[in-house]
């Protein structure tokens, strides 16, 4: 089933409810039936589900939400990680690395795309809940889901461009703008917070289960706590971060894993550690994970002529683009015998083969190979499950951990009072490392560590409000009050005809 939602200037494309699924989805059915069909809202909740890994509109790379525009713009743009592969490739995610992007760049672009098409599949689903025959405590739960994931695509798009066009319905056809300019016209970041991403995850706390109660990959009451303690976070209301956070504390329902390396494997998916990740999985025989996600992070052999831009390349011993490498300021920043560092960070040797943790070699490289990945989205193709598609390997992103929610609860108790001390302690005691005071600067740099190359970084210091003093350390081109954010794409400002503004300087 196929639904086409079209609004001028903000949402164009044909809505994929469904591709590849986790078997705790269902597929859906293609016959058409009547919306208060329990079937519908199952089906449509799927959609919404399967927009976190793939939005099938439009091909190619133009509609995102965590593929290689995710990454350029969360990753690449921080001090962790620069844009890798060899230097004439994809100059959109090289504008992005240097701060030089324009309201034409592809990759952002796609994340609005990509973000608003999965807005529409929370609002079709929504609609569908509204009149759907199933019983009211599975509605209930299903609409908590549902505004979760819409809670967290507002909450991703307000970090990336700040106020947005707030879209909380289904728009009537191409022409809906007309009556409704709100569907083309920015909404403030205040709005989009207040309006949008705290009412959805009340909701979603006050009606979905603990995880000790859910189907493994559902969105449950803690995931929904621990990302209202974030949303909080970013509004300086500590108080209600410090509530939230030790009502997951108290919960029972979480706890560190012993191995931190364990984390960024396939075992480590929905572990005791786990909250919310974006789940992978197999459809019909055949990799259903996030397109590229690995792949561009996957090593890069030194097969091929490098500095010869013409394709194809021999990738003999490849695994993939060589995208997102981790930066000398990252490896810097590590303390002596954190064994975060070798989990987090592949270290190439120049002049041997290097082994990794499935037995993988990588040969020794030259040329545009980098002497650094990201082990973090590695996936084993000789020990982890896949079906021979590079492009969809089954790599879930973990999103929210337990060791954030430790670190918010201790950064909170620097502000309102309290035990910060403790919950740091037992994140740096997981590997191996003592605690010898809990300032705010103690836990910005625990957060960093810990959270290396899971996408937060950039997000971190701009809510800091520290980003130019960090960014131009490390030898960014950033630019203080204009690249805190990125542009309003170019395209949706004519399709508004003119009512979308631009952010500052662009």
């Amino acid at each position: 089933m196929r639904t086409k939602i079209i609004s001028n200037g903000v949402l164009i494309g044909m809505l994929v409810l469904a591709s590849c699924q986790k078997s705790f989805l269902n597929a859906p059915t293609t016959s058409p039936t009547p919306l208060n069909d329990p079937n519908v809202a199952n089906d449509l909740v799927t959609g919404v589900y399967s927009s976190l890994i793939f939005i099938d509109a439009g091909g190619g790379w133009n509609f995102d939400t965590h593929g290689i525009s995710f990454i350029a713009a969360t990753n690449i743009m921080s001090d962790d990680a620069d844009k890798g592969s060899f230097p004439l490739d994809q100059p959109g995610i090289a504008e992005l690395d240097n701060f030089t992007e324009t309201p034409s760049n592809a990759f952002v672009a796609a994340l609005w795309s990509g973000y608003y098409a999965g807005i529409a599949r929370t609002n079709n689903a929504m609609n569908a809940l509204a009149v759907t025959a199933m019983d009211s405590a599975t509605v209930k739960r299903l609409r908590g889901e549902v505004r979760f994931i819409r809670a967290y695509y507002y909450f991703n798009l307000v970090r990336f461009f700040g106020g947005v066009p707030i879209i909380l319905y289904v728009p009537n056809g191409p022409k809906a703008a007309d009556s409704d300019s709100t569907l083309v016209t920015r909404a403030s970041a205040s709005d989009v917070y207040n309006k949008v991403i705290v009412p959805d995850l009340q909701y979603a706390v006050a009606n979905l289960p603990l995880k000790a109660q859910a189907t493994p990959g559902r969105i449950t009451k803690g995931a929904a706590e621990t990302l209202l303690a974030k949303v909080y976070m970013y509004l300086g209301n500590w108080q209600e971060v410090m509530t939230l956070t030790q009502d997951v504390i108290n919960s029972g329902q979480y706890s560190l894993v012993p191995d931190y390396a364990s984390i960024w494997k396939q075992e480590g998916d929905n572990n005791a550690e786990s909250i919310f990740e974006v789940e992978t999985g197999q459809f019909n025989n055949t990799d259903g994970g996030i397109p590229l996600y690995a792949e561009c992070q996957g090593p890069r052999g030194a097969g091929g002529n490098w500095n010869n831009p013409t394709w194809p390349y021999d990738q003999t011993g490849d695994l993939g683009w060589g995208f997102c490498t981790p930066s000398l300021s990252l490896i810097n920043s590590y303390e002596p015998n954190d064994p975060r560092k070798a989990a987090t960070i592949i270290f190439v040797n120049q002049d041997s083969s290097t082994t990794l943790w499935d037995g993988f070699k990588i040969p020794p490289g030259t040329g545009v190979q980098s002497p650094y990945y990201n082990y973090k989205a590695y996936h084993s193709e000789k020990l982890e499950s896949f079906f021979g598609n590079r492009d969809r390997k089954d790599k879930n992103v973990h999103i929210l951990r337990y060791a954030e929610v430790l670190l918010m609860n201790a950064e909170a108790a620097t502000q309102v009072g309290g035990d910060a001390m403790t919950p740091l302690s037992m994140v740096r005691a997981r590997v191996g490392l003592t605690t010898t005071s809990a300032t705010q600067m103690d836990i910005w740099n625990e957060r960093h560590i810990e959270l290396a190359l899971e996408h937060d970084r950039f997000f971190d210091i701009v809510r800091q409000g520290r980003a130019a003093q960090v960014m131009q350390a490390a030898g960014k081109n950033f630019v203080a009050g204009k690249n805190e954010l990125l542009p309003i794409p170019g395209t949706q400002i004519a399709l508004s005809g003119g009512r979308l503004t631009q952010n500052p300087n662009y």
